[in-house]
């Protein structure tokens, strides 16, 4: 499936995330600490802060954005304590706007909200 799929170009961000996972089956959901360091529509570059084993597949929380449980899976796991990520459902432009309003990068200073959609 993601062999086939166009690829969009990612873009340097800074936002504050949460990974969320399953830990033994079904009965406890843990949650760790990321920041969101690049993005596109179908993916993202993250920056874990802690050392632990990242699950295959877990859920994205950007709470800034409000953008809540967007499904991904893991592709890459760098040295340098970065992970690439795909996602589950392509994000919404609207979403990514938003995404890039609350982010703390340089490039994305001046992005306001539209508050008319």
């Amino acid at each position: 499936m993601y062999d086939r799929e166009g690829r969009f170009r990612m873009e340097d961000t800074m936002n504050a995330a949460r990974i969320e996972y399953t830990e033994k089956g079904v009965m406890h959901m843990a949650s760790r600490r990321c920041d969101i360091i690049r993005i596109s529509l179908s993916s993202a570059t993250l920056a874990i802060m802690t050392k632990f084993n990242v699950p295959r597949q877990f859920y994205l929380d950007i709470p800034d954005a409000r953008i809540m449980k967007v499904g991904c899976m893991l592709m890459r796991m760098n040295a340098n304590n970065t992970i690439e990520v795909r996602f589950l459902r392509l994000l919404t432009q609207k979403e990514l706007d938003r995404i890039f309003v609350y982010s703390t990068h340089p490039a994305h200073r001046d992005r306001v909200l539209d508050a008319r959609g």
